[in-house]
Order: C-alpha cells, then structure tokens, then sequence
C-alpha cells in the first residue's frame, strides 16, 4: 500500500463502500489536509452479511470485484472494519511498559475477562491516558476482543475479491478517527453510527476514544418492523419508512407501521441514551455534551430530535469530510456524507 494513499473497506449488512485517502508527503502521520481521492458503494443482497459478520463470501466479493471496477481505487490494499456482537470492547487498566510488549503479554493479562477462550480471539489495547497505580504507573484504555471467526470470516471475502487486507480496525475507532478532529477534539462527544442492523456508540474526550458500545439495532430492524406491521415488502417499507419518520402524524391507515417505528427506535434510543448516562456516572464532570450521528439510519426522518429529547443532549448530524479536502473524482458526496464516516475513517486508522 502507498505511503500516502490508504484505501478503506466498510463491509456493512447493506452496502460495501471504500473510500480511498490521499494523506500527502508527510503520510498519515503528516500534518497536511486530507484529501479524499475516491468513494464508491455497491448493495449487497438481503442475507449476505448478518449483523455484521460476512455469511456468503462469495457473493460479497462479486460485489467488492464490482466495486472495484467501477471506481478504479487506485491499490488493491485496504485496511477493513469490524464491529458486532461478537467483538468485545471494555474499560481496562494495565501496567505501563512499551506498547509492543503489553499487547504481546495480552493473553495471559486477559485470559478471566472475556467470554471465549483467548486462543479463539484476537486481542488489542487501545491506551488512551496514564494514571498512578498501587504498584507503579498504569495505562487506562480500552481492551479489544474480536472473535477469529469474525475476523475470518470478512477477510476471506475480501481475499476472494482479489483484495489484499492490510490490517483490520475497529469500526467504532474509525469514528473517532475522522470525525474527532479539529474542533470536535476538544470537550467530550459521542458519535453514533446507526447501521443497518448495528449501531456503534463512541465516546471521546480530548480527541480519544474513552468507551466503545456496539448495540444489536439499526435501521433494516426498523424497515422490517413496518414490513411486518403492514404485511408489505422490504423495498416498500424502506421507502414508506423514510416517510412517515419518528413522531410525525399519519393517516390511520399508516397507524401499525408508526407504531412499528416507534417501538424499534424507542428500544434503540433507549439503549444509546443508557450508555450515555452510565459514562456520565462513572467519569463525574465528564458527561458527553454533544451528539453526533451518521450511518444510513440517520435518513429517518426525525431520529435525531427523538434522540436529543431523550438523552437531553443536542444532536447534529456528523460531518466526516469537514476536515477534509475533497477531490473532483469524489465530488457530490455531502448527500450521502453520513454513510462514508466507517470506510474514511478506517483509512485513518494505518496512522494509528
């Protein structure tokens, strides 16, 4: 993979989408403006990908081969995400020693506070600050467990599509990675990815990632409740979805498929608006003063106000490209802004 040019790979239930980074001489350590070079998305069918982990290879490589050809990316290198149930993220303090040796000696450190057998796993350790111990100083950060299955399972499609990954991040630090900077580096932020059937809840303080949830929830569990509701197809719900939003009145026909859309989106609003409540009570004076949202469920209407009067937070919309160049091969992309954050960010994550 160039030095300066990174390419992205966001495998979601929906859509695959690549977004391809030039980061400039200095490379992704550098200090120049990012610019972003190329993005493209292709559908995937219904089935392909469940809650967040590849289950037909074969189909999601067609798509990654299509992908590629109709966007000539420049590299067959990228960096891919992960983010799902089965990928465990924790508060974790650790003693300070080289980065290298603390990730190295992970498995033994580990090895009672996870879920599955260490040899089933893949294990990280993400510092995000240092503190004084009983025994000498710690890090305080955040441990990451992803299940090899899973891992597995998305870079084997990616190798069928004749793609060669480079390393694999977590979706919920390619966030953080492109939407906490500049302004938003500063004070404490939480950003919410609201996928297809997985959504992403980030807190960040001073520009780094203190608390990672993954939520089992996202938008395809809304279209398919109006689906059920109404006892109409997926593509139909989709769009009568979009229409009727959240909190909005509706004719009494529609009545079932409001109901369906608030039922979902309550549980879900619900959950994010916990998380935000238990960060709050476990870091006093600390509490997250602003919302920032992205991922294809941000296209309810009505989700954001629903959000903000639950949390009691202001909510916007995030903007993954405000802090970025965007070249004329890229150009028109603010309409779907929200749904590119995942694969820019993971471009930012070789810099990591």
């Amino acid at each position: 993979m160039s030095k300066t040019r990174v390419i992205g790979l966001d495998i979601g239930t929906t859509h695959v989408r690549a977004a391809e980074v030039e980061f400039g001489s200095g490379g992704p350590a550098g200090k120049g403006v990012p610019e972003l070079v190329r993005f493209g998305q292709i559908p995937l069918p219904s089935g392909a990908v469940r809650d967040g982990e590849v289950a037909e290879p074969q189909t999601v490589a067609s798509a990654l081969r299509q992908l590629w050809a109709q966007n000539k990316f420049g590299s067959k290198d990228v960096i891919i995400g992960v983010g799902n149930q089965r990928v465990l993220v924790r508060d974790l303090d650790l003693p300070a020693m080289p980065l290298p040796e603390l990730r190295t000696s992970l498995a033994f450190q580990v090895q009672d506070l996870i879920p599955v057998a260490v040899d089933d796993a893949l294990l990280d350790y993400y510092p995000s600050s240092t503190a004084d111990g009983p025994h000498g100083p710690v890090y305080r950060g955040l441990l990451v467990a992803a299940t090899k299955e899973t891992v597995k399972a998305n870079t084997a499609a990616v190798e069928l599509a004749g793609l060669r990954p480079m390393m694999v991040d977590l979706n919920a630090f390619a966030l953080a990675r492109v939407q906490a900077r500049g302004d938003l580096s500063e004070g404490t932020i939480a950003l919410v990815d609201i996928g297809a059937r997985v959504t992403n809840v980030v807190i960040v303080a001073s520009g780094r990632p203190r608390f990672v949830r993954i939520l089992p929830s996202g938008g395809q569990d809304v279209t398919d409740a109006v689906a059920h509701a109404l006892n109409i197809p997926i593509e139909q719900a989709e769009g009568l979805k979009r229409e009727i939003g959240v909190g909005y009145a509706v004719v009494p026909e529609l009545e079932p498929a409001k109901e369906a859309i608030n039922d979902v989106t309550g549980s879900l609003i619900e959950a994010i608006r916990n998380t935000l409540v238990y960060y709050a009570s476990s870091n006093p004076g600390g509490a997250v003063t602003q919302v920032y949202i992205s991922g294809g469920g941000t296209f309810l209407p009505g989700l954001g106000q629903f959000l903000s009067s639950a949390s009691r937070v202001p909510v916007a919309l995030g903007q993954p490209l405000s802090t970025l160049r965007v070249a004329s091969s890229a150009a028109g992309l603010s309409e779907v802004q929200s749904v590119l954050a995942v694969s820019v960010g993971l471009a930012f994550g070789v810099a990591a």
